[in-house]
C-alpha cells in the first residue's frame, strides 16, 4: 500500500522526544484531540484489510490516531463509532475489527515499553537494585524514576525522596511513576529477579551504540514508549498538557 505525504515513515529517533515539544501532530479520529504524534497511537490496517495496532508507528500504509483510554475504546467498539471513525480514517467500509482490538492494542503498547527498557538495559542505560538506584539518584544520575505497581509504599517514598534531592527538586512532592506492570512483569521482561524499582540514567547510550544516535536520552526514549501505555491504559488524563484539546476537522491525520 502507497504511504500517504503525512504518513512517512521514519526513524523513532528522528522524531521530538516528548509530547508538547515542537514536531509532527495527530488528530484522534475518535476524540478529536490533537497532539505530538508521541503520545498517541497508531492504527494501521493489514492487506486483507484487519486493523491492527502499530505501536511503534512505522507499518506501511494509512494509518489512523487514537488518543483514548482502553475503557474510551471498548465503548467506541462497541458503539459502532470506532468503525465509523475507521471507514472514514482508511477511506475503506472494508474493514475487520476484531472483538478484542482494545486488548491488543494494550499488550502491543506494553511489548514495545517492555522492548525499549530492554534495549536500555542492554546500553547500560539502566539502574537496578533499590540502593543502587538511591546512590545514583542522590548526585543527579537519575533522570526518571520507575515503580512496579505492586511497589510498597515506603520503598518509593524512600526512592523518591533521593530523586529530588539529586534533581533539585525537594519540597515539590515530585515522584517517581508507578507503572501499570508489576514485578513479575518487568523481572520476567529484564531477565533479572525481583525488579521492583528501576532509575534510567540521565545520559544517553553509550558511545557506538545504536541508541546513541539522535542526541535522545535514555529517559527521553523510555518515556516516549511509556506515555502511550499510561494514556491507555488510564494512568495519564490525554489533556494534561500532551493535547491541544480541539475539534479541528481540518486538522491532518
Amino acid at each position: 500500500m502507497r504511504t500517504p505525504p503525512n504518513e512517512r515513515l521514519s526513524s523513532d529517533i528522528a522524531e521530538p522526544s516528548r509530547p508538547g515539544t515542537s514536531g509532527p501532530e495527530r488528530r484522534c479520529v475518535l476524540s478529536g484531540r490533537t497532539g505530538h504524534r508521541d503520545a498517541l497511537i497508531r492504527l494501521a490496517v493489514s492487506p486483507t484489510g484487519l486493523v491492527l495496532p502499530d505501536a511503534q508507528a512505522k507499518a506501511p500504509g494509512r494509518g489512523a490516531w487514537i488518543c483514548v483510554s482502553r475503557t474510551e475504546l471498548q465503548a467506541a467498539l462497541d458503539r459502532g463509532k470506532l468503525r465509523g471513525a475507521l471507514a472514514r480514517a482508511f477511506k475503506t467500509g472494508e474493514l475487520e475489527i476484531v472483538a478484542d482490538l482494545p486488548h491488543r492494542v494494550e499488550d502491543a503498547l506494553t511489548r514495545n515499553f517492555l522492548d525499549r527498557l530492554g534495549l536500555e538495559m542492554r546500553t547500560g542505560s539502566l539502574i537496578l537494585g533499590t540502593q543502587r538506584i538511591i546512590d545514583a539518584a542522590r548526585v543527579g544520575e537519575v533522570a526518571l524514576l520507575l515503580h512496579a505497581s505492586d511497589a510498597s509504599e515506603d520503598g518509593r517514598k524512600k526512592l523518591d525522596q533521593a530523586w529530588r534531592v539529586g534533581s533539585d527538586r525537594e519540597g515539590s512532592g515530585d515522584r517517581g511513576i508507578v507503572l501499570p506492570l508489576d514485578r513479575n512483569a518487568l523481572s520476567v521482561a529484564l531477565g533479572r529477579e525481583n525488579v521492583v524499582h528501576l532509575g534510567v540514567s540521565a545520559g544517553g547510550a553509550p558511545r557506538g551504540t545504536k541508541g546513541a544516535r539522535g542526541g535522545q536520552s535514555a529517559a527521553e526514549r523510555v518515556r516516549r514508549a511509556l506515555d502511550r501505555l499510561l494514556i491507555y491504559t488510564g494512568h495519564t488524563d490525554p489533556g494534561d498538557g500532551a493535547f491541544l484539546a480541539r475539534d479541528d476537522e481540518n486538522t491532518k491525520d
